[in-house]
């Protein structure tokens, strides 16, 4: 399942990030959404978990919770619309 990580710190690196997640579960990769010109955070990111069980339990267990002094908030990802 893809998970979508939203309010993340702008310091938090995709190996902590992977790291929260890995709590609750295998973890197939973790990835922070970056500007394509500065290479700075966009303060949100993605997390693929191998089991869907173990997914819900993450988003259960870290949505609305903090990290580095900001709410995660956390859900099951919709797919990405195309734009016209």
């Amino acid at each position: 399942m893809n998970i979508y990580v939203g309010n993340i710190a702008w310091s938090m690196t995709e190996d902590e990030l992977e790291a929260l997640f890995a709590e609750h579960g295998a973890v197939t990769s973790a990835n922070i959404i970056t500007d394509k010109y500065s290479g700075r955070s966009r303060g949100f990111g993605f997390v693929e978990m191998e089991d869907d069980a173990a997914a819900e339990a993450a988003i259960e267990a870290l949505n609305e919770t903090e990290h580095s002094g900001r709410a995660l908030r956390v859900n099951q990802a919709k797919p990405r619309e195309d734009r016209n």
